[in-house]
């Protein structure tokens, strides 16, 4: 992965954090990390754990950044979030994938679009 690239791809979870913040998400962690993979963030809203996704793209050449969270990703988020669950011993809880897609020119932030797919998938 390019220098530039990891960089759009950390600058999109930032203005993830702060889309998701307006929108009244509480955050509780980014980058939840274990052996399996990593969460980008974990909030709360309205009552539902909600781990997000960020996919950050600068053109649709590849498909869309929701395109990217294959049934492969989507396995290994569930493996880490199983883990988060465990780790905190977290049990029945409602809780939910979300996607937040990053779009836009990497050396252009203040036009990047963001756009949230709530329940992306499921469990």
């Amino acid at each position: 992965m390019t220098f530039k690239r990891l960089g759009f791809g950390q600058e999109g979870e930032k203005k993830a954090v702060k889309f998701l913040k307006k929108k009244k998400y509480r955050i509780l962690e980014t980058n939840f990390t274990t052996k399996a993979g990593e969460i980008d963030i974990i909030a709360e809203q309205g009552g539902v754990l909600v781990f997000v996704e960020v996919k950050s793209r600068a053109d649709n050449e590849y498909g869309s950044p929701l395109d990217a969270v294959t049934p492969a990703k989507q396995k290994k988020l569930i493996q880490v979030a199983n883990r988060f669950l465990a780790r905190h011993e977290i049990r029945e809880r409602d809780c939910r994938f979300d996607v937040v897609a990053v779009t836009g020119d990497p050396d252009r932030p203040s036009d990047w679009k963001l756009e949230l797919f709530t329940d992306a998938f499921r469990f």
